[in-house]
């Protein structure tokens, strides 16, 4: 008997010794308590490792490891050897991986700008960028396109998109003019649904769900003249007016993170702006996430190469939390580190950073599922997403000039087809595909305009195609030139000597409309074009944006298929010299903010 109760109490003895596990690592603790205990086992080392983001190409998992690394980031063309889905998950399990393997375990958060979609990644459904979304002006779909776009980007191992650009472009010379939704806050407010697509109704709340960015704050779409990275030399009352609405919008839609914009205000660089990071959006909005730095922004503060201890400092105090220094994450952790214990920033700003962080990966479950959830793959880049991209190009079609020419017969009809633009997808899809800058050529899977006109074409009608429009004659009964821009990004896309169409396409048009065949024009670019000296060549005008990877959806407006429901969000200028031209302005537009036309049936 004694035997059996020394056995029986040798049984139990581990079960009623055993000690809890730490709070952190219990997933039915609440968040703020799993960060408090969390903080407290970290050192310096940790929570300014915490702090510092790192571009995948300067290092290993191992060295992301033993740097105590936060976050990890691929830019614009920064991808693994494999460009595949499973290269990528692959890719981020292995910086995962590594950082679980650290004494704290804590995850990594990897960041890519997802922002029409999942662009990095070959084979994904490339979405219109914002210009075309806007003019679209329906926020549930851009609530879909959001999930959509979730599901490609976590199937693949990020869990952080820096998207959606929330700015107000004012003037269109400015290179990011395509990435805002329109020149009016209340474009942005309305489509910053896609935060609630990208995230979820509750961050970590669904399978898919990832930590969308708002960015950039504060007025880079108000820059003097269009500058990129300029100054926003405007009051702070209409600054508030025109540039911050779109952000409490965010704030109110549970953004968990919020990226600060290169620009300056009122000439102090924006990385530096206290009050403007921690008065009014810490304090003033409540926003509770955290305040990511952009791509090696505080180098720029004092205007010279590289970042110094001041530079450092002067961020961090302001309010940032977490930095972007790509190349750099090791003179960072130095410097910060060098900084804290001098006393030139405290530990409680360090701790206020790292309860933002650890807080959006707690929400996110990484703690609990760290690793990419390869089930979601199955939808990457599949026909459920291209439908909805190609939805999506149909509603943003703008119809600014239609005499008569609109739509196509699908039947009996002759086409001719020219134009730069008319059969290259790289064009049509514009900057941030693949690379940073875009790149023309056939670069992605998808439609090209041209693909779309020829397979909608119906019985009886030919469809003719040659870029520069030799061969034409007075026996087509119409022919469609598509033109405009070729790709860019941020700083190379600032168009400050005027954005009309080139020579190239100038030629085109002229050769079609010699043919005395009625001419329309469809543009491809990311702003209006200045266009209006050679508007009354055009039988037919068409804005058709930048449509990405389903360039099928322009020919089913030009068929018919779908009557265009687009209007501007941005005052078509009628020149470039009106610039900057606004709604409420008092300048008469080309086309008017909100115009746009339907076919008469």
């Amino acid at each position: 008997m004694l035997a059996g109760l020394l056995l029986a109490g040798s049984a139990l003895a581990p079960m009623a010794s055993a000690a809890p596990g730490p709070v952190y690592k219990n997933p039915q603790a609440s968040t703020s308590a799993r960060v408090n205990d969390l903080l407290k086992r970290m050192s310096l080392d940790d929570k300014i490792g915490q702090m510092t983001q790192a571009e995948r190409g300067a290092v290993t998992p191992g060295q992301a490891a033993a740097l105590k690394l936060g976050s990890l980031l691929s830019g614009g063309g920064s991808v693994p050897e494999s460009n595949t889905p499973n290269g990528w998950a692959d890719m981020v399990d292995a910086y995962q991986k590594a950082a679980i393997s650290t004494p704290l375990g804590i995850p990594t958060l990897y960041g890519v700008d997802a922002v029409h979609g999942h662009n990095n990644v070959y084979g994904a459904t490339i979405f219109p960028h914002n210009i075309g979304l806007g003019a679209a002006n329906n926020p549930r779909l851009v609530e879909k396109i959001g999930r959509a776009t979730a599901l490609e980007v976590a199937g693949t191992g990020p869990q952080w998109d820096f998207s959606p650009c929330l700015c107000v472009a004012r003037d269109d010379r400015w290179g990011r003019t395509y990435e805002s939704f329109g020149e009016s806050p209340r474009d942005a407010i309305a489509n910053a649904s896609a935060i609630t697509g990208l995230q979820g109704r509750r961050l970590g709340g669904k399978p898919g769900s990832v930590l969308a960015t708002a960015k950039h704050y504060v007025g880079d779409g108000g820059t003097t003249n269009g500058v990129d990275q300029g100054n926003t030399g405007i009051s702070e009352r209409e600054l508030r007016q025109i540039h911050l609405p779109p952000f409490r919008e965010a704030i109110d839609r549970g953004v968990g993170s919020v990226m600060i914009s290169f620009s300056s205000f009122q000439g102090v660089r924006m990385h530096a702006e206290k009050y403007l990071i921690t008065d009014v959006l810490k304090r003033e909005l409540r926003f509770s996430g955290l305040v990511i730095s952009d791509y090696n922004a505080i180098n720029q503060i004092d205007g010279k190469e590289g970042f110094t201890p001041e530079e450092v400092r002067l961020s961090v105090n302001a309010g940032i939390d977490m930095f972007m220094v790509p190349w750099d994450a090791p003179q960072f952790i130095a410097y910060l580190k060098a900084e804290v214990e001098a006393g030139r920033v405290s530990r409680d700003r360090i701790d206020d950073a790292n309860r933002r962080i650890l807080a959006q990966k707690f929400k996110l479950g990484l703690f609990e599922r760290p690793y990419t959830d390869r089930s979601l793959q199955k939808t990457f880049g599949g026909k459920e997403h291209r439908e909805l991209a190609r939805q999506a190009v149909r509603e943003s079609q703008v119809l600014l000039k239609n005499d008569g020419v609109l739509p196509l017969a699908k039947k009996n009809n002759k086409i001719f087809v020219a134009g730069k633009n008319a059969n290259d997808i790289g064009n049509q899809a514009g900057g941030w595909t693949l690379t940073w800058q875009g790149q023309s050529g056939p670069v992605i899977p998808g439609t090209t305009i041209l693909d779309g006109i020829k397979s909608g074409a119906g019985k009886g009608t030919t469809v003719t195609y040659d870029r520069a429009g030799n061969g034409i004659d007075g026996g087509y009964q119409v022919a469609v030139a598509v033109v405009g821009e070729t790709p860019y990004a941020e700083g190379q896309g600032d168009r400050p000597n005027g954005f009309g169409l080139d020579a190239e396409d100038l030629a085109t048009i002229a050769k079609l409309k010699a043919s005395g065949v009625p001419v329309v024009v469809v543009t491809v670019s990311g702003r209006p074009l200045d266009i209006a000296a050679q508007l009354p060549q055009f039988d037919g005008l068409l804005a058709a944006w930048l449509p990405g990877s389903e360039g099928a959806g322009v020919a089913d407006v030009l068929y018919g298929d779908y009557n265009p429901t687009g209007k501007l969000t941005f005052s078509w200028p009628t020149s470039a010299a009106q610039e900057p031209v606004n709604v409420g302005d008092g300048k008469k537009a080309l086309y008017p903010y909100g115009y746009g036309l339907r076919y008469r049936r």
